[in-house]
């Protein structure tokens, strides 16, 4: 497991509100596998950015990977491994924290996304760049 307890920062709670006020996805989980799937196909290294635990939202790995959490981890572990970044758990924890909170951002500032099946055009959609 990459991360025992995820607690989002307090910007990325406000970004998931906004996402389930348009999509109506009501499961924080659901919006942060999106958030963090949409972070992994985003062909760039996601910058450095501190994002501080001060929300009231926390979750644990379980949680937020369901029945799929192997392959969340191995999603993780192959995109740190093509960054050229160590396995270590310091850094694939940091790495996750990055790419969710990247995810987040990229979602919410996507004003097109108002549904489920915006999200579902969006992954089936040709890649983008």
């Amino acid at each position: 497991m990459p991360v025992e307890n995820i607690t989002l920062s307090q910007r990325g709670r406000d970004q998931l509100v906004t996402l389930k006020r348009r999509t109506g996805i009501a499961n924080w989980n659901t919006l942060c596998r999106w958030a963090f799937c949409r972070s992994l196909a985003e062909p760039s290294t996601p910058p450095l950015a501190k994002h501080p635990a001060d929300s009231n939202v926390t979750m644990n790995w379980r949680t937020f990977a369901g029945q799929h959490e192997d392959i969340y981890w191995a999603l993780l572990r192959q995109r740190c491994d093509a960054d050229g970044l160590p396995l270590d758990e310091e850094t694939l924890a940091l790495q996750f924290r990055i790419h969710l909170h990247r995810g987040i951002g990229y979602l919410v500032g996507d004003r097109g996304l108002r549904s489920i099946s915006d999200l579902l055009g969006q992954a089936t959609s040709p890649q983008r760049g």
